[in-house]
């Protein structure tokens, strides 16, 4: 049997969390439902270019960027990441790796058989090791290492800093079998995804101390049990060193080495065709590059090539600008030429001179058109140089295109969604109604459609907030919530209150304290009648004609000093929920959250609903108004390309969005986990172990001793009872049928709660060398790393696989 397997370690990131009641209107019935059909297949395809090992040259040494060197090489401390993950996979023993329908499978090379054998009293698990199993020094993977992970990870001594142990609290002791192959685990409680447990399995020596645990594997990874072991961690070149395993019995590895370089994602084309990485995952745009070299893209317009003057220099970044290439902007030199030789000419016409006088005027005018002419000869030698150094990077970015001509982007769906998420648990949204009008005002296919159709991927919405399409436990539980309905939405809000038109708190009222200095919604003008041009973006909130936006209050409250204390908790670290206090007080009229910097645009033409101009939702004195915060880094377009989609039609509901940008590395820590947002768009990885890993994403929060809300990973704040009993029992029954039925019918209270409204599954896209081979976008699957490696010279590329989506990317 071969390994099967995950993209970018779902377990890992879904624990550690790497960048996811009804209302007063009748909620369709509550039930877990939706044809195991659903679950039949993924919809897309893995593409890997899959080839058979014979055709595969043995050696080589495949680049891989990745985003940064690991901090740690232990997947179970708090700061592992997705290149931790990758080191994992392909050196330590997993006893279950995940299939390409995103369900577990029991791993040939380490396990014959894990069953359980007992449910009473107590659940047992018989795992039934392979014969071969060694670790690199030799010795045999036992119960020894199983029990060492457990002591280390069970949260009974806190010597040991781990950041997640799901499942092991349940483990009540480990004992060797019959032989030395077999391992007993008897659980305290039952346990339903007790496959997720010892995958990765670490050895004895990194989880038998604390001080090995913590500091022991984190540069270095002296005993390992894959295909491949650390060679080296490079913090200087930032780049991992991993080399065949000599002691591996499986299949041996083609690769004799697999270096993780970190690269920058706005990097990654240049890398490649510079020849410094063979693999990267890239962005949309990467992608599109990539493409556009394959299919031979057009060059610039030729007058623009050999032309001259400004014409030849506009078209030229015209072009570069339609290809993705970054360009200085447009210089004023020529305009300032213009205006000199305009000058000059003035002058000259004064001809009706006399005497001195005229000798003296005559002598001035001839210096000022000298003047004006060295000017004009400065400018035009100015815009001479720009349109020189523009052709030079425009002919390097051309000899990059030639270049990628060697690569070709596989792609599929990402095994995790993008969500809308609305934070329930202070201002106009802790009222589920208005939650559930926001919802119902969007058009979750049309925001798929815009993110995938591009990719040629398949565009379809997801439907459950605890699996994706080729999964057990999918079904489309949307129901419980509604398909678009702007009329549903409309009276949702007006149930909750908020009138069309209503009564608002004049503008210019004085806020109590230090506050009402700058009163929110002042539409950014001081006393003197100018712009105050510090504020955030409203969208929907002005007296203008549809189709315009307004500007909105001016402090930059997410920058505030008394911000970041109150975000921080008693041990120095991000408090997980907040009361917005300070939020609200530096915004008159508005709710707690953070304001755009300086310079961030708007979104252009979101149209108020006809007839509404200048009206709000309003409700005590209050617009509704709801603060959306974005990242602004790298790799955000689609994300903006979305939100600004969202706004418009939450517009024609009555609805207000305030856009708020702020930088990637504060996006999460400082906004989403600390609840300083009204709306946001986040992602969240699938899991092949929703019961476990889903569960504190959507817990009820609690109040916590020191009055704060503890929230786990459940940033919206929105939770029931219900809700947490449903994941405990599924969680606690062995039946799979029964835990897949709680699941569903967990996931339609999700839905109706309103707390987070997934989208659409993320677009996978992989730049590879096409000469390699059994890599690229893997979907759901673990990769095989023993099976990576370059074609044999006397094989062609795969027919179909090219950058070709029909062949790789839709549903067959």
């Amino acid at each position: 049997m071969s390994k099967s397997c995950d993209s970018v370690g779902l377990r890992s990131v879904m624990r550690s969390v790497a960048f996811l009641s009804a209302g007063v209107l009748a909620a369709p019935l509550l039930t877990g439902c939706g044809s195991t059909d659903e679950a039949s297949r993924p919809l897309a395809r893995q593409d890997i270019a899959r080839t058979a090992r014979a055709q595969v040259a043995d050696g080589g040494t495949l680049r891989w960027a990745v985003d940064a060197v690991p901090e740690t090489l232990n997947t179970f401390q708090a700061d592992a990441d997705a290149a931790t993950t990758r080191v994992a996979q392909a050196v330590l023993p997993s006893m279950f790796r995940i299939d390409a329908q995103g369900r577990p499978q029991r791993d040939a090379d380490y396990l014959e058989s894990a069953k359980v054998v007992d449910t009473e009293p107590k659940q047992v698990v018989l795992y039934k090791l392979s014969q071969q199993a060694v670790w690199s020094d030799g010795r045999e993977i036992g119960a020894a290492d199983f029990a060492a992970q457990w002591r280390a990870l069970s949260g009974k001594d806190s010597a040991y800093w781990t950041a997640r142990n799901a499942g092991y609290e349940r483990i009540e002791k480990i004992e060797r079998g019959d032989d030395d192959l077999e391992v007993r685990v008897t659980f305290s409680r039952p346990y339903s995804d007790w496959r997720s447990l010892f995958s990765p399995l670490y050895p004895k020596d990194v989880m038998g101390t604390p001080d090995a645990f913590n500091d022991g594997a984190r540069r270095k990874l002296k005993v390992s049990a894959g295909p491949f072991l650390v060679q080296k961690v490079d913090t200087k070149n930032h780049q991992v060193h991993l080399a065949r395993n000599p002691r591996w019995w499986g299949k041996p590895a083609k690769l004799s080495e697999i270096t993780l370089t970190a690269v920058k994602r706005d990097e990654r084309a240049s890398a490649l065709a510079a020849g410094k990485i063979d693999l990267a995952e890239v962005d949309p745009a990467t992608a599109q590059r990539v493409d556009g070299a394959a299919g031979g893209a057009a060059g610039p317009p030729a007058d623009a090539v050999t032309g001259s003057g400004r014409a030849a220099e506009q078209a030229l970044r015209a072009w570069a600008r339609a290809h993705g290439l970054s360009v200085a902007e447009d210089t004023d030199e020529s305009k300032a030429a213009d205006k000199a030789k305009d000058k000059a000419a003035d002058k000259a016409k004064a001809k009706d001179k006399t005497g001195d006088k005229a000798k003296a005027e005559d002598k001035d005018e001839g210096k000022d058109e000298s003047k004006g002419k060295d000017s004009a000869e400065d400018s035009a030698e100015d815009d001479t140089m720009a349109l020189t150094d523009l052709r030079k990077a425009v002919a390097r970015f051309e000899q990059q295109q030639k270049a990628l001509r060697a690569v070709e982007v596989r792609r599929s769906l990402e095994p995790a969604y993008t969500q809308l998420a609305l934070n329930g648990e202070t201002g106009p949204l802790a009222d589920e109604r208005v939650r559930r009008a926001v919802a119902r005002a969007l058009d979750r296919t049309e925001l798929a459609e815009i993110v995938l159709k591009p990719l040629r991927l398949p565009a379809e919405p997801v439907g459950s907030h605890l699996a994706l399409a080729g999964q057990d436990v999918y079904a489309d539980n949307s129901g419980a919530l509604g398909d678009q309905d702007a009329a549903e939405a409309r009276a949702l809000l007006a149930d909750a209150g908020w009138v069309l038109g209503g009564p608002v708190k004049e503008k210019g009222e004085k806020a109590a304290g230090s506050a009402g200095k700058k009163a929110a919604g002042s539409a950014g003008k001081k006393e003197d009648g100018s712009e105050d041009d510090d504020g955030a973006h409203v969208v929907g909130e002005d007296d203008k004609a549809p189709g315009t936006t307004g500007r909105g209050e001016t402090t930059r409250a997410a920058g505030s000093e008394n911000a970041r204390n109150s975000a921080r908790g008693a041990d120095g670290g991000h408090r997980l929920a907040q009361d917005g206090t300070q939020y609200r007080q530096a915004h008159r009229g508005g709710f707690p959250g953070a304001y755009a910097p300086k310079g961030t645009a708007a979104p252009k033409g979101t149209a108020a609903p006809a007839g509404t101009a200048g009206k709000a939702l309003a409700k005590d004195g209050k617009a509704l108004s709801l603060r959306f915060v974005l990242p602004s880094g790298p790799g955000s377009e689609s994300l903006e390309t979305v939100a600004e989609r969202i706004t418009k039609m939450l517009a024609k509901v009555g609805i207000r969005t305030e856009i708020t940008k702020v930088p990637d590395e504060s996006y999460f820590k400082d906004h989403i986990a600390s609840g300083q947002y009204d709306l946001a768009l986040y992602s969240w990885p699938a899991s092949a172990f929703p019961a476990t890993d889903a569960r504190p994403i959507y817990a009820k929060p609690q109040p916590a001793a020191d009055g704060s809300l503890s929230v786990e990973q459940n940033y919206t704040r929105v939770g029931t009872d219900q809700v947490d009993q449903l994941f405990d029992q599924a969680l606690s029954t062995l039946d799979e049928g029964r835990s897949r039925s709680l699941l569903r019918k967990a996931d339609s209270r999700i839905w109706a709660a309103a707390g987070s409204i997934p989208l659409y599954q993320r677009p996978q896209l992989t730049a590879v060398r096409k000469n390699v081979v059994n890599v690229g976008a893997f979907g759901f699957q673990t990769p095989v790393y023993e099976d990576m490696g370059f074609l044999k010279k006397s094989v062609k590329t795969p027919s179909g696989q090219a950058g070709s989506p029909s062949a790789s990317a839709s549903r067959k």
